[in-house]
């Protein structure tokens, strides 16, 4: 059962980037969330975790499994979009990773 790319996809990738950022701003910004930094720690390091692995399965079947099946875009400009927000929204995960990672190691409570 191949699916293309859908309209909710692109979405739910733009509302997990927009999230990311927020929650790294936020962390960046306020001294703390919970008053603990091992728990703001986990917290960024298991969201950083969950943003990156949605454009790491898409990229994932894109190179590997859609080599067969006919192409899922209909255009080239239509694969660079989808690679870029694909990267984009990596790029933000492993931001809030790391942030995330910072708050887990460098406070000791």
């Amino acid at each position: 059962m191949a699916q293309h790319p859908k309209e909710s996809n692109t979405k739910k990738l733009w509302v997990l980037s927009v999230l990311g950022i927020a929650y790294s701003s936020f962390l960046y910004f306020e001294p703390g969330l919970t008053g603990s930094g091992k728990a703001e720690g986990m917290i960024g390091v298991l969201f950083g975790l969950y943003i990156c692995s949605h454009p790491a399965s898409h990229m994932v079947e894109m190179l590997f499994f859609r080599r067969t099946a006919r192409p899922p875009f209909p255009s080239a400009r239509s694969t660079l979009f989808w690679v870029a927000i694909n990267i984009i929204v990596l790029f933000v995960g492993w931001t809030v990773l790391f942030v995330g990672t910072t708050r887990l190691i460098g406070r000791g409570d």
